[in-house]
């Protein structure tokens, strides 16, 4: 290692490894400290349960890590990096046994006719609207501005286009659609009724018709060790089971980019208030199944998606992110759910599956929702609690303990809501940067905000190598 790094990165999830990439792409020497004994993450990838069943703890579909600029601009396929896409990307199952789909194309994606069978309307929203013009190759329902293409992952560029939740669900061809565009609304982890929280639905509607939710095969921990075998080769080097508690504990370096949590960092590099208003949102609680078969969705539609989202309408979804933001654990709970052995059967032994199911609950919440989970799914895939072989159950402490990011649970790093969605970590024009000037941060704190895209750490990189170019 040379005696003065050109940066040092703190934290080895996607965002901490893709901005070592980009500055090691452009002549910097680079070294990586991560506290854990792995790289990853948010895309790490363990046997939970039991043998051979391979489990991802958090992130496991990637509409966002396949759709990321960042990530297609480097040659990740080389270092084993494969997509691997179910026959849907997601699926809605309703009580009656039907489903509406989010699919790859957009005639394809739309929701039962009214009287509850299987056929499709034409198109999952109206398209009437003469205002509506083309986003990443798809039409756009939202009827009150005139939309813009999303040149990445943000949920700030989506809302531009779609600025108001109820606008937009006027839009759509019924309620089940509605329902549809709601569970993708709260991927975000807040109340539906946010001002702005509408454009992460439209950015997960849109990454899915662009290029889908695909899983990364053999599990996500494949995207992180391929971004860094990549850095590897670039001159790059990746130190793990390294805990950093003080700026004074890593080597000499012109920069410090951190992928921590925004209080982490202040802590770590004496920073003070500066991130004294940062909120962190409401938790999950999550549960990892090694299952004998696949899940027994009623709606056919579900057996075949790679994401499932569980719950009756949207009054039950809004119920129970509200009661989340409010303290309260849900039931039911409205659930998002992967099932990536449906695109990727080396997952777990043959004719087995792997399955993951969380719901929203109070930030720091210590109880367990494993029953109110499982309650949830034996309404839409009866026969469930049959098919469990092995489960393995994290709450928020859990979560905390295994990714230091997840500060009570919260797996966005922060409470992506209001104003902190768009200026995060803080209100600035130069979010990435610091009071310090060497210091900076790259975590899901920063924008784009949450997910597996990398964005994040491409963008502070960019404003780390600006700096070092500046400073010669």
């Amino acid at each position: 290692m040379p005696s003065m790094l050109d940066a040092v990165v703190v934290g080895a999830g996607p965002n901490g490894l893709t901005a070592a990439v980009e500055l090691a792409r452009r002549g910097f020497s680079v070294a990586v400290f991560e506290a854990r004994s792995t790289v990853g993450g948010g895309a790490r990838t363990e046997e939970l349960t039991l043998p051979g069943f391979r489990h991802d703890p958090c992130s496991a579909a990637h509409p966002l890590g396949v759709n990321s600029p960042a990530f297609r601009a480097m040659p990740l396929e080389r270092y084993g990096l494969e997509w691997l896409h179910a026959r849907l990307p997601m699926a809605h199952p309703f009580l009656d046994g039907s489903a509406a789909v989010l699919a790859r194309s957009v005639a394809e994606t739309a929701a039962p006719s009214a009287r509850g069978t299987r056929g499709r309307t034409d198109a999952w929203w109206s398209p009437s609207s003469r205002s509506g013009t083309s986003c990443c190759g798809t039409s756009c329902p939202c009827r009150s501005v005139r939309c813009r293409a999303i040149p990445s992952p943000s949920p700030a560029s989506a809302s531009r286009a779609c600025p108001r939740r109820r606008g937009c669900m006027r839009r759509f061809h019924d309620d089940r659609a509605r329902t549809l565009f709601a569970g993708l609304v709260a991927h975000v982890i807040a109340p539906l009724d946010g001002i702005i929280t509408s454009g992460v639905g439209m950015v997960f509607a849109l990454a899915a018709h662009a290029r889908g939710w695909p899983v990364a095969r053999g599990g996500s921990q494949s995207i992180s060790d391929a971004l860094t075998a990549y850095l590897k080769d670039l001159g790059g080097s990746v130190h793990t089971d390294f805990e950093v508690k003080r700026l004074d504990d890593l080597p000499p370096a012109r920069a410090y980019v951190f992928d921590t949590s925004p209080t982490a960092l202040a802590r770590i590099a004496d920073l003070g208030s500066t991130y004294a208003g940062y909120r962190y949102g409401a938790g999950v609680f999550k549960v990892d199944y090694a299952l004998d078969g696949p899940v027994p969705w009623t709606a056919e539609e579900a057996r075949s998606a790679g994401t499932v989202q569980v719950a009756a309408d949207r009054a039950e979804i809004g119920a129970a992110l509200h009661a989340a933001a409010r303290a309260r654990a849900p039931d039911p709970p409205f659930l998002i759910t992967v099932q990536p052995s449906v695109a990727d059967p080396t997952r777990a032994p043959e004719g087995k599956h792997v399955f993951w199911a969380y719901g929203h609950v109070p930030n720091g919440w210590d109880g367990d929702l494993t029953d109110a989970i499982e309650r949830q799914l034996e309404r839409f895939a009866p026969g469930f609690r049959d098919r469990v072989l092995a489960r393995a159950t994290s709450g928020p402490p859990e979560l905390a303990a295994r990714n230091a990011n997840y500060v009570g649970g919260d797996i966005a790093c922060g409470a992506a809501s209001g104003l902190q969605l768009l200026l995060r970590p803080k209100l600035s024009l130069f979010p990435y940067a610091t009071k310090h000037p060497a210091v900076f941060i790259c975590s899901s704190a920063t924008p784009p905000g949450p997910g597996v895209h990398g964005m994040s750490g491409h963008n502070a990189a960019k404003a780390v190598w600006k700096r070092l170019r500046a400073d010669g």
